[in-house]
């Protein structure tokens, strides 16, 4: 990889082609060139991948009132009332947007077809083509976004750094996967989309582009991360040897399924009134109790009382994934253990995605809105993209220099993909790249990640413990920060992963008390009087905790 690197110049920047980074895009277009970065194909995003549904105040029998207090009640005290407040009543105006713009959701007749999930006081969830909501909302918004001429979207360009000038991001540099050059992006300001860091943990149901660049890139800048003690465990990964750890979805329990331990016996009854509805982490914690008293590595989902017609139907992509992997949920029962699932923290922001860097915003899971407290409410991280995304947009839109506003492309906006034919982009963006600039890991960097993600899910998993945190924190620290100038890609990804397990341990050692998804074991019961408070964290400085 050589150092000299070519310079373009775009309006606004976006890093990443989640719901979030795609609908910033789209609000940006108004007012100027916008470029997107996506490390990966365009489509490779956790919205692709979530099944579930989005979750919307938009039925007959519900109440935009009944949304907030039910996001608020699963936030266990911590969700910024405001943030919940915008969600909520934002939220169908985006929807209806969503379905303008070609958006697919499952309907019954002509009605759009709402499902319940664990905590929801109401059926609420939209779904398309069964299971798979976020791939059809990421073809929609991807379909919209190509078809806006001053949209760019640059596949397999991996963003490594941000350019800080004078206090403000001003920019950032990437690689081009596709040949592995240096490239530097200047742009009036920058949003960061990049999703989560579930592949911190051994076990985890995101995709191997969530390793929290957005996060990392923004914390070694100076911005201020907050919130990262709770990541959310998902109660119901597949947990088959060979199989990676796909998630079963919550909706699944939504439609009857009971979860029995290796005795076959159904458990759920003895940690919570709610049972198998009980709220993410409360079901997680029960799962993980029962594998230790059973001396098992998972328990069994039973949907068996549902008919293979209807799970053909209403879970298509979950009953397709058991069955390569030798299940047939209409008869089998399904191994299932909890998994990294969704990280609540991240670059804390205030309701505009605006960060503490001037020139910086996030949303999406990248984002610390507060809008998900301690524990997040199924189905609203698509909503929370959305939403936020179009919010950060405006902001972006809002607070550029006054003579920017009127869709003033600075000089030398970027062709679709800079010195290259528009027909190379397009064949990158649709296979991967042309030759991988980014090389594959050297063995001792594979060792150290696997290690890193050991640690993680031991020591700053679903149960914690001071003693172990610090642990933690002391064998991150033996390790050396893994040098990436000659590793592309992978090289970058570990050390963001580093970063980030050092910031979460810390947090977690810091939050003396049981709140969410954050349990410490040493610590059982939530404490309003020193913790009903937000974590936030600065390079160079120690956890603090603030209103």
């Amino acid at each position: 990889m050589t150092t000299s690197h070519k310079i373009h110049h775009a309006d606004y920047a976006v890093v990443g082609s989640g719901i979030a980074g795609l609908r910033a895009a789209i609000e940006l277009s108004e007012a100027g060139s916008v470029l997107v970065l996506a490390k990966s194909n365009l489509s490779d995003s956790a919205t692709a991948w979530a099944q579930g549904g989005i979750a919307v105040a938009l039925s007959d029998e519900d109440e935009i009132g009944l949304h907030e207090q039910d996001t608020i009640n699963a936030g266990d005290g911590l969700c910024r009332a405001e943030a919940v407040a915008m969600l909520v009543e934002e939220g169908p105006k985006y929807i209806t947007q969503l379905i303008e713009w070609g958006t697919e959701f499952d309907r019954a007749g002509t009605k759009l077809a709402f499902t319940r999930e664990a905590a929801h006081s109401r059926s609420r969830i939209l779904h398309a083509h069964g299971d798979s909501t976020g791939r059809e909302i990421s073809r929609a918004l991807l379909a919209r976004a190509h078809s806006i001429p001053h949209l760019h979207l640059r596949a397999h360009a991996f963003t490594t750094e941000l350019i800080v000038e004078r206090g403000r991001v001003a920019g950032l540099c990437f690689i081009d996967e596709t040949d592995g050059t240096l490239h530097e992006l200047r742009a009036g300001a920058v949003l960061l989309a990049t999703g989560g860091l579930g592949k911190i943990y051994r076990e985890t149901t995101n995709p191997d582009v969530a390793t929290g660049d957005g996060m990392a890139i923004a914390y070694e800048a100076g911005a201020v991360l907050s919130d990262m003690e709770f990541m959310q465990f998902h109660p119901t990964a597949l947990a088959t040897q060979g199989a990676p750890r796909f998630l079963l979805s919550e909706a699944l329990r939504g439609e009857g399924g009971v979860l029995r331990n290796i005795g076959l016996e159904r458990f759920m009854k003895k940690y919570h009134e709610a049972q198998e509805l009980a709220s993410r982490d409360v079901v997680a914690r029960a799962i993980v109790s029962e594998m230790q008293h059973t001396n098992s590595t998972h328990v069994f989902l039973d949907m068996t009382k549902k008919s293979e017609e209807f799970l053909k139907k209403r879970f298509p992509r979950i009953y397709e994934t058991c069955a390569s992997y030798g299940l047939d949920l209409a008869s089998d029962l399904a191994p299932v253990c909890p998994a990294a699932h969704y990280m609540m923290g991240g670059v804390k922001t205030d309701l505009k995605g605006r960060t503490s860097l001037p020139g910086l915003y996030a949303a999406g899971e990248t984002a610390a809105t507060g809008v998900h407290g301690a524990n997040r409410l199924a189905s609203n991280s698509l909503l929370e993209g959305l939403v936020f995304g179009a919010l950060a947009g405006q902001a972006m839109m809002k607070d550029a220099p006054a003579g920017k506003r009127k869709g003033q492309a600075l000089a030398g906006s970027p062709a679709p993909l800079p010195g290259k034919s528009s027909a190379v982009q397009k064949e990158a963006a649709k296979n991967g790249p042309v030759k991988n600039g980014g090389a594959k890991p050297a063995p001792a960097a594979c060792a150290t990640l696997t290690k890193i993600r050991d640690l993680m899910w031991r020591n700053v998993g679903i149960m914690r413990t001071g003693k172990e945190l610090a642990e933690a924190i002391k064998q991150l620290e033996a390790i050396e920060h893994p040098q990436c100038e000659k590793s592309g890609r992978s090289g970058h990804e570990l050390r963001n992963l580093h970063t980030l397990a050092l910031v979460m341990a810390r947090a977690a050692l810091a939050r003396e008390e049981s709140r969410g998804s954050h349990y410490r074991s040493d610590f059982p019961f939530r404490n309003d009087e020193d913790f009903a408070k937000h974590s936030a964290i600065q390079k160079g400085n120690d956890v603090r905790f603030e209103a």
